[in-house]
Order: structure tokens, then C-alpha cells, then sequence
């Protein structure tokens, strides 16, 4: 008990998507604890005596916070951080107003909050401030979400100019999920819903609407004099274990004792507490304490062993955080392999600091598809884990990891990277500049993308579709592998828990030169999987990206569902897509195909020139508003980080769609070797023409098993192609190069001396870019 005391009486801090004190994890595992009957001094808290035998019970079952809706007295703040208890603080002031239309009404908003910081926020017993709980519905109605939001932000700078170091959130509830303020430094919801399966799909939902920030469930409850105190008991019991499962921070129980006063009066008609009004216990105490004591590291399903293949190549100045940080996991069996892809600095001088890594050394560089196909050959575990070694894994990485890919048939699983607190101000503008690592979802729980820094994959999966193709030497295996098996009918989920924190590039040139690579990679994932790429070369995602940087300008406004009259319980916002203007005025082949060529005609029409140098404009005000709605860390903003993020926006398509096209041009285009592919198939080679190709066929060899053998063939020597999905008026389509195409069709012809013909017809097209190219040189 005196060791939890300890730990307790330090300040809480951010840590990702969960807090810390004094360098441990601290899950807040609460209650909300009045307003009480007024004390002697009219305080909305009881007295000192009551107060300590209070805190002593709490402490006995396992609860580390509570959560009280009045500022509370130094005394009640030093007695809960002797009894190791944190003090969750909501900030009274009269939101059933229409507040923003009152200067007064928001002046004395402002004024209580920071009175409350000054007052308290830097006592180290205070775990946060929440500045508003509860807007009602029809205020933010009426005033609008955004004015809302802006005003919540304002009430956290109130209380951060006391207090700098407090953090803050607002109690958010489901009748306002939509209110997305900047500033809090976590999210609080309050939530009661009383079925097992919605409330898990809620809060995989509010995960990704809070994004990469710890999210807390302020408030969950049952009344036990409507429900009675056995089914009370039963439904705390599995709410808690789903929310701490659900990858949140903390939960607030609500409440400690029946005894509430509102009004002037005691509440009688209501008994949501886990002690009666006496403060004896109710059977729901015991299940929170059991539960309380488990919490947040429930058992797994099963705990396999995973290997950790960390594929490194000249990464020493990050590489021993990295190695740190794996060897401290919070996972009962694992192993780490570390690929040294031929590095030339000193990874292997490093990697023999730490003597449970499994040090693998390639003679030379042949590039991360092979290094981490390495790693899986190595591999002992039935699971295995990726993250690269300019990332430090959270020490419950693989515990959050394994429990979300056990959850519902998946055979890979992926989270968040997150920037370091001390990486640097340029690093936190390129995170917000377009091409970063991100996720990619189709529901709340489906991924159709992870990124390479953070994933998990079953062993028998990766070997099932033959690993990481070895063509992807700096980038792009991450995509690759994932619609790999998506087409094979495997499904992919995402920990909103499972997090790294993912070091970004510190210098405009390494950013850059990152990029190149990404278009190198994006060059040869279309000649793998044409047919998730657009005209242009972009890839076409069906899911939503999550990432830091704004891909494309908000064109129109989003809209809320707010039920008949305003009334629904849940209302949910709709956010239209980003425009693609962003996308497209930037691209290498805008510039290329429009903004060029009327530069250069405009030496000749006067016109065109004006034409020109508007659509040029137009991209450097499109860069510029990017740069205005990038989301940049408040602590790493410096005068220069919009600017900086406009011009990333501006150049990093043009490296990017540089590189990618200058890969096409390279590539090597294959002839296919009709003898050795024919004669495996004990086929006779009859007739060639330029249109046509014809062959005889024995019996045994159908039209659609020679297609599997060419497709297999095709695939092989990297021939990128698309075969019919059931669609098409051909068999496949093959991609030769960014100029132009050739879709095969095939048909059977049988004769009465049982033999059979099967023929192939090939029909050539332009491709978009073909036809736009010699559209613009006609």
C-alpha cells in the first residue's frame, strides 16, 4: 500500500495514447465521488474524518482516482495524495446557457476556470481539468459546433496560462461526440450503454475519433434500484474489463456512494452508487475491485510466441532506443531478430550491447523485402512482429498487438506511430507534410493498410503467400503485403493501443530523399497491382487514411446528424471527402501536361501564358492552405512550421512523382519465353501472327487451367498484369508500360477428332497518360 502511495505522488504525464508517473504507466481506475451534502463549511464534500475513512475504503478496492464536479479544497487534495489517490477535477460553470452569446456569461466561464488553476492545477494530487462536462446537445445546436469548440480550446488556455503543466479535456458524451476541439490533451467520454456488443463498437468508434490521444471513459454506470444490485454487479463487471480492452487510458465509475446532493437536496429516487448512502458496500464493490486489480492486462486468448524482426540498414543513431525499448516488452514469449541489411556505420557494435537480440548480418545490402524475408525464415515465433529501428516500441506493444489480432479472425494486425516528445520541430513538420506512414481503415476495426513500422503478422500467413516480395528494397512492402492477402480473402485489424513512436525525418533532404523512394515504390506496386492505381499513378484506397497530414483541401463544410429536433442520443458527424484539387494541381504530371505546356505557348498566344501562370498560382495558394490547417504539435510550432509545411507540400509530389516515373522508364520491359512456358504445358506452338496467337491443345488441358499457368507465369517473372474479376470482356490485361496496354482474350475451339484450338486475341490500347501526352504534343 505504501509503495502505491509512492508511485501515486508524482504528476501525471502524457505517454501516447496512455499516461505515466515517475516513468510508470498510470491507468486511471476511478469513481466519481459526489457533490456530497455540504460540510460544515459548505463545502459540497464531507468532513475531514468522513473524507479519510472515504479514501481508505477506495484504496482497499483497488480504485487509484476520482472525479469530482466542484473545484475541491486544498485539505481534500492533500488527503488524497497521501491515500496514493488522483483528483479528476470538472470545472462548474452554467453551460445550460447560450454562453456565447453572453460576453458575461463567457468572461465568468473564463474566470472560474482559471481561478481553479490557480487555485489548484499545480497540486500533485490533481490527475486533470475537465473545463465544461456535459454541453447540452441544443446549446451546441444553436451556437454552432465549431464556436463550441473554439470556446473549450480558449477554456484550456485559460487554464494552462496558470498552470502549464495541467492537463485538460472537457467531458464529451454521445448527443456531441462531433465536438473536436484542438487543445484537450486527452478525450473524456461519457458513455451508458448497457449491451456487451454496442458498447464495444462505440468505443472501437470514439478510438478512432480521438485518433492517436489516450481516451478515458469518465463516466459509466448502472442504477442498481432499477436494475437491482446483482445485475449492477454482473454489467460492471464485463463494462470494465470491455473498456480496458478496448485499448482506453483509464475509466471513471460512476459513482462511489448513493449519497449525491443536487438541487439543495439529497437525491432519493436514484442509486447508482457502489456503496449505499452509509457507505456500505454493495456486491458491484467486489467485482470492481477484482476487476479494478486485473485491469488493464486482462488475459489473452493465448500467448504464442512472436518474434520481433527489426530489418535495419545504417540506423545506429536511433538503433539503440529502438533495441532499449524491445527488450522491455511487456510479453511473457518472445525473441527479437535484429537484419543488419549490410550497414557500413555501427549497428553491429550497438546490436552487441544488448545480449537477448538476435544479431543477423547480410554481406551487403539487398534491401528491406529481403531483409525482413530473412527475419521470417529465422523466426521461432508463430507470430510475427515488425518495426524498424528509428522507432521505440511502447512497452505494451505486443500485449495489445496479439490481444487485437486474436479478436476476430485476423491473420495481421497494425497501430499507430507517433512522434516522439523529443524529436524535433522539423521532424513535427514533416509529420503533418503529405507522404508519412498512416493507416488505412474500412471500418473501425478493419484495416486495409498498416504501416511497415508497426505490424504483426501470423507466421503460416506470410509463408502462405510466399513473404515480402524482395523487389521492395526501400519502401513499399507494407502495401504490398497487405493487399497480398487481402486478395487471398485475409483480413487485417488495427490496435488503437499497440502503438510505436516512430522517429520522422530531421531535415528537408532526408524528407525529400525519403520520398524519392516512396516513388520508386509506388512505381513497382503498380506493375504488381495495377488495378488499385489510378490514370496518374496515384494509388486508389477503399478505405479512409488516417494520417497527420491534410491530403486534400476541405471544400465543403461537415454535416451533423442531430436527430428530429435535435434530439438524438447518438449524433454523428458526416465529413464530406477532401477536395483533390490539392492532389492534382500539385502532381508532377499537372505541371507536365497543363502548366507547361501553356507557359511555353504562351511565348506564342499571349493568353496562354496568363492561363499558365494562374494555374501555377493556384497551386502555391492550395500549398499555402495546406500549410494553414496542418495540425502541428503546440509545443515543437515555431514561426517558420507553416511555411515550411506549405513549401513540403509543394515540392515533396514533385520528388515523389519524379521518382516514380523514372522508375517506369528504367524498367526493364520482359519478353515472355513461349518455349520454356509452352513445353511445361506439353503444348504444340502452331501459328503467330500480330493479333492473334493459336495453339492445339490435348484434352486434358482446358482453356482456364492454361490461363492459371500463364497468369502464374506472368506473375513470376513480374509481369504486371490484371486478370477479369468477372467484369470484363477479356481474360487479363497486361501492363507493358505507362504508355500503353494489352488486354488478352482467350476462346476454345474443339473438333470432332476430339483435339482443340485454343486461341488468344490481343488488342493494344493507349493508356490515359498515353493519350493525354500525345493529346498535348498534337
Amino acid at each position: 500500500m505504501a509503495e502505491k502511495e509512492t508511485i501515486n505522488q508524482g504528476r501525471v504525464e502524457l505517454d501516447g495514447k496512455f499516461f505515466r508517473i515517475n516513468g510508470r504507466k498510470f491507468h486511471p481506475k476511478g469513481v466519481t465521488y459526489g457533490p456530497l451534502a455540504p460540510n460544515a463549511a459548505g463545502e459540497p464534500f464531507g468532513d475531514r474524518e468522513r473524507t479519510v475513512r472515504d479514501f481508505q475504503q477506495m484504496m482497499a478496492y483497488g480504485i487509484n482516482l476520482i472525479r469530482v464536479y466542484h473545484v475541491p479544497p486544498l485539505w481534500l487534495l492533500d488527503l488524497a495524495l497521501v491515500h496514493g489517490l488522483k483528483v479528476f477535477i470538472d470545472i462548474p460553470w452554467n453551460k445550460h446557457l447560450c454562453f456565447l452569446e453572453s460576453r458575461q456569461a463567457r468572461q465568468e466561464a473564463c474566470s472560474m476556470v482559471r481561478e481553479a488553476a490557480r487555485h489548484c492545477g499545480s497540486h500533485a494530487a490533481v490527475f486533470a481539468f475537465s473545463v465544461v462536462n456535459e454541453v447540452p446537445a441544443d446549446i451546441v445546436r444553436w451556437s454552432g459546433a465549431t464556436a463550441v469548440a473554439r470556446f473549450i480550446d480558449e477554456l484550456i488556455g485559460q487554464a494552462k496560462s496558470e498552470a502549464p503543466n495541467l492537463l485538460c479535456t472537457f467531458g464529451n458524451y454521445p448527443p456531441t461526440e462531433y465536438l473536436q476541439p484542438q487543445r484537450p490533451d486527452f478525450h473524456c467520454f461519457n458513455i451508458y450503454l448497457h449491451e456487451r456488443r454496442p458498447l464495444e463498437n462505440y468505443l472501437n468508434r470514439l478510438q478512432m475519433l480521438v485518433d492517436t490521444k489516450p481516451l478515458v471513459v469518465g463516466e459509466l454506470g448502472i442504477d442498481s434500484r432499477g436494475e437491482g444490485e446483482l445485475r449492477q454487479a454482473e454489467l460492471l463487471g464485463w463494462q470494465i474489463e470491455t473498456v480496458f480492452r478496448s485499448g482506453c487510458a483509464g475509466l471513471v465509475l460512476f459513482s462511489y456512494t448513493d449519497e449525491w446532493f443536487k438541487n439543495g437536496a439529497l437525491v432519493e429516487d436514484w442509486a447508482f452508487g457502489m456503496t449505499r448512502a452509509n457507505r456500505d458496500p454493495k456486491p458491484a464493490l467486489d467485482v470492481v475491485r477484482n476487476q479494478y486489480v486485473q485491469a488493464p492486462y486482462y488475459p489473452l486468448l493465448s500467448t504464442p510466441k512472436v518474434s520481433v524482426v527489426v530489418a535495419s540498414y545504417n540506423g545506429a543513431s536511433t538503433l539503440a532506443a529502438c533495441l532499449e525499448s524491445l527488450c522491455h516488452l511487456n510479453y511473457p514469449d518472445y525473441e527479437v531478430l535484429l537484419v543488419d541489411d549490410g550497414s557500413t556505420d555501427d549497428t553491429a557494435e550497438i546490436a552487441s550491447r544488448f545480449a537477448p537480440v538476435q544479431y543477423i548480418r547480410h554481406p551487403s545490402n539487398k534491401g528491406l523485402g529481403v531483409a525482413r524475408n530473412t527475419g521470417i525464415e529465422l523466426a521461432n515465433g508463430e507470430i510475427v512482429a515488425f518495426t524498424d529501428s528509428d522507432c521505440r516500441a511502447d512497452e505494451d506493444w505486443l500485449f495489445y498487438l496479439v490481444h487485437d489480432l486474436q479478436r476476430g479472425g485476423f491473420v495481421g494486425v497494425g497501430g499507430h506511430n507517433l512522434l516522439p516528445s523529443d524529436d524535433s520541430p522539423v521532424a513535427a513538420a514533416v509529420m503533418v507534410s503529405p507522404g508519412g506512414p498512416a493507416h488505412v481503415m474500412l471500418t473501425d476495426r478493419l484495416a486495409e493498410h498498416v504501416p511497415g513500422c508497426n505490424m504483426a503478422f501470423y507466421r503460416w500467413a506470410l509463408l502462405e503467400i510466399g513473404n515480402f516480395d524482395p523487389v521492395y528494397k526501400r519502401a513499399g512492402d507494407d502495401v504490398d503485403i497487405c493487399w497480398r492477402l487481402q486478395s487471398k480473402g485475409f483480413r487485417i485489424a488495427f490496435s488503437p493501443a499497440g502503438f510505436v513512436w516512430h522517429y520522422r525525418r530531421n531535415t528537408v533532404r532526408a524528407y525529400l530523399r525519403q520520398q524519392a523512394g516512396y516513388g520508386d515504390a509506388e512505381a513497382l506496386l503498380e506493375r504488381r497491382h495495377p488495378e488499385n492505381f489510378n490514370h496518374f499513378g496515384g494509388s486508389m484506397w477503399r478505405g479512409r487514411i488516417y494520417t497527420p497530414a491534410k491530403i486534400g483541401i476541405q471544400m465543403r463544410r461537415s454535416i451533423i446528424y442531430h436527430g428530429l429536433f435535435g434530439t438524438g442520443f447518438f449524433q454523428t458527424i458526416y465529413r464530406p471527402e477532401t477536395g483533390l484539387l490539392l492532389l492534382l494541381m500539385t502532381s508532377l504530371e499537372f505541371y507536365a501536361l497543363v502548366t507547361v505546356p501553356l507557359l511555353v505557348l504562351g511565348t506564342v498566344v499571349p493568353y496562354m501564358a496568363a492561363l499558365g501562370g494562374a494555374c501555377y498560382l493556384g497551386t502555391i495558394v492550395l500549398c499555402l492552405l495546406a500549410g494553414g490547417q496542418a495540425d502541428i504539435p503546440l509545443d515543437r510550432k515555431r514561426i517558420w512550421s507553416r511555411p515550411l509545411v506549405a513549401l513540403l507540400f509543394l515540392v515533396q509530389p514533385l520528388v515523389r512523382g519524379w521518382a516514380r516515373h523514372m522508375n517506369q522508364l528504367r524498367a526493364q520491359r520482359l519478353e515472355l519465353a513461349y518455349e520454356e512456358s509452352l513445353d511445361s504445358m506439353n503444348l504444340a506452338f502452331t501459328e503467330l501472327s500480330l493479333d492473334e496467337v493459336r495453339f492445339w491443345a490435348p484434352v486434358e488441358i482446358d482453356r482456364v487451367s492454361f490461363l492459371q499457368h500463364l497468369l502464374g507465369k506472368l506473375d513470376s517473372m513480374g509481369w504486371p498484369n490484371k486478370p477479369d474479376a468477372g467484369w470484363s470482356s477479356f481474360d487479363v490485361e497486361l501492363y507493358g508500360s505507362r504508355w500503353a496496354r494489352l488486354q488478352v482474350s482467350s476462346v476454345a475451339e474443339y473438333f470432332s477428332s476430339g483435339d482443340r484450338v485454343i486461341r488468344f486475341r490481343f488488342k493494344a490500347y493507349w493508356s490515359f497518360i498515353g493519350r493525354a501526352c500525345f493529346w498535348s504534343l498534337a
